[in-house]
């Protein structure tokens, strides 16, 4: 494997982890608001308890993400920084105004209502702006002038598949979010909470198959480049399709600790997951080696060999620190009888 394959490698995982873990994060501030009104099933009460100490967690994978743009590819960064400039500078905004509301819901319990709000309507907003990057990325809506790039946001926001790729953002934020959810209230023994997690469940996976689907048929009419390479990996699309079918599944089968109960959150979370692993694969390999098509490619974006070897060791040294610490808080986060078990958010 060259340099700028394991670069690119690098630069997917921490896309990957940061879009599951952010999906969840911001579809948790969507569900406490939605359910702020109805507290018999401590619906909300659930969602800000998972909200509370992930969303710091979710934060150090972006910072991660950018960081790696900048040092593994710095002549690529600067084609994504200018090109992105305006949703990347809405998208900045918006992760600000989110953070600061949500440090401050937890003191101004006064205003807690009202900043639920704008935790959860950002919440939606932002996964939404951030899947944009992919179909920029595909080059159909990048124009140079004098050898400057500069993005057609007109022509950007009236694709098909824009909408699609946001459509299906939105879908996996409340899907993924709603599955941990389920999962965590059922830990916890809400299941009143759990009932209601489950049910979203349900509606919402066959609602992301669907903009899947879209996404694809959009695909094939405007970057049929893109739409080729991915169906020379058609079956593992359909051994994707099989994860997902499994853990949608196993949302209505009976429990292993109950038989009265319906439904297996751990299983689907871990189905669905896996599901998303190989469907970005197959879409990650499929735009190889393409960074920003089809000027900027990995070899002509990546950094200087001796600097990628630097800061390659450093990224080993970092997470062979941080991962069994990530390790400690999910498992501390998901067992911790006192914390579940807690009567108030």
């Amino acid at each position: 494997m060259t340099n700028e394959l394991i670069a690119i490698t690098i630069l997917w995982g921490f896309v990957f982890i940061y879009s599951i873990m952010a999906t969840m994060d911001f579809g948790a501030g969507f569900w406490s608001m939605i359910y702020i009104n109805r507290k018999k099933t401590r619906a909300t009460n659930i969602a800000n308890r998972y909200l509370s100490p992930t969303w710091e967690v979710t934060n150090t994978f972006i910072v991660a993400l950018v960081v790696a743009v900048y040092s593994l590819f710095p002549k690529a960064a600067y084609t994504l920084g200018t090109i992105l400039l305006v949703p990347g500078s809405m998208i900045l905004l918006l992760l600000a105004v989110r953070s600061a509301f949500l440090v401050f819901s937890n003191i101004a319990t006064e205003y807690k209502k009202p900043l639920t709000y704008v935790s959860g309507i950002t919440g939606i907003l932002i996964p939404g702006l951030l899947i944009s990057v992919l179909p920029v990325a595909h080059g159909a809506f990048i124009e140079y002038e004098g050898g400057h790039p500069s993005l057609n946001l007109q022509k950007l926001f009236t694709s098909p598949n824009e909408y699609a790729f946001i459509g299906f953002a939105i879908s996996s934020t409340l899907f993924l979010s709603s599955l941990l959810l389920a999962d965590y209230s059922k830990t916890s023994n809400e299941m009143e909470a759990y009932k209601v997690y489950l049910r979203d469940c349900r509606i919402l996976g066959p609602i992301s198959l669907l903009m899947a689907f879209a996404i694809m048929l959009t695909l094939r009419a405007e970057t049929p480049w893109l739409y080729t390479r991915m169906m020379d990996d058609l079956p593992l699309l359909f051994v994707s399709l099989g994860f997902f079918l499994i853990g949608g599944i196993s949302l209505f089968l009976p429990s292993f600790s109950n038989k009265e109960e319906r439904g297996m959150p751990r299983i689907a979370v871990i189905a669905v997951t896996i599901q998303y692993f190989i469907a970005s694969y197959v879409y990650g390999k499929a735009h190889l080696p393409y960074m920003v098509y089809p000027n900027v490619t990995i070899q002509s974006g990546f950094t200087d060999p001796n600097s990628f070897m630097a800061v390659f060791i450093t990224y080993i040294a970092g997470f062979a620190i941080l991962f069994p610490g990530f390790i400690y808080f999910w498992r501390l986060f998901m067992h911790d009888k006192k914390y579940l078990r807690q009567k108030s958010s």
